[in-house]
């Protein structure tokens, strides 16, 4: 009857668009994420969640203590990410150990979070921001995936600009992710960083219409 149809409209109007964003190191990700925000999408960050998800104390940073050693602690008891990056890189056992104790509790903190925007009905879309998205096979979860591209010299150039790593380390790291040029290939829709960041406001701006375009559908 027409209460059934209503409330089936209802429903329908609460089903989130759930979006996956990702790029390689210094393609540009974070800043993107910062411009969906100030365009009134909600993004979580996954990194963010790691970093919760590792605190002194938790049951995931003592499994990491357990895989890797007691030397990935700093002197104040948590997690120095510089000698987790240094232990993993290169080593396999040690990288796929920490596979099995970080991602999938990042992935339910993840969908928490995305069940509580769905919940609340604020926006009809929600992003969710992850480096290795498509490494993981996690953006297979999502309804669109975003990728944030540009070469893989501006990426070393901005990696070498913030400090910190030498060329070798940094062009080490772009080689351990799947190639930019081969992540667009997985994307519903790629947004440029090659420009200046007038050039990326716009492009998120007409990334914002787009998506909203397709919650409506």
């Amino acid at each position: 009857g027409a209460g059934e149809s209503s409330l089936f409209l209802l429903w329908w109007d609460l089903i989130l668009l759930r979006v996956g964003l990702t790029g390689g190191i210094a393609s540009g990700k974070t800043t993107v994420s910062k411009l969906l925000i100030k365009n009134g999408i909600p993004v979580i960050d996954s990194d963010i969640i790691a970093r919760d998800l590792v605190k002194p104390g938790t049951e995931a940073l003592s499994e990491i203590v357990v895989a890797l050693g007691a030397d990935v602690l700093a002197l104040d008891g948590s997690l120095d990410r510089g000698r987790v990056g240094e232990g993993v890189f290169g080593d396999e056992s040690s990288r796929l150990a920490l596979e099995n104790i970080l991602p999938p509790r990042i992935k339910v903190e993840q969908d928490r979070w995305l069940d509580a925007r769905e919940s609340e009905g604020e926006s009809s879309v929600a992003v969710v921001d992850a480096a290795l998205m498509i490494e993981s096979g996690g953006w297979r979860r999502f309804d669109l995936l975003v990728v944030v591209a540009c070469c893989e010299e501006e990426q070393l150039a901005r990696t070498l600009s913030r400090g910190g790593l030498s060329e070798e380390a940094v062009r080490a790291r772009i080689a351990s992710q799947i190639p930019l040029a081969d992540k667009v290939k997985y994307a519903d829709r790629v947004v440029d960083n090659s420009g200046t960041l007038d050039e990326l406001t716009k492009e998120v701006e007409a990334l914002v219409a787009w998506l909203l375009e397709k919650a409506r559908e």
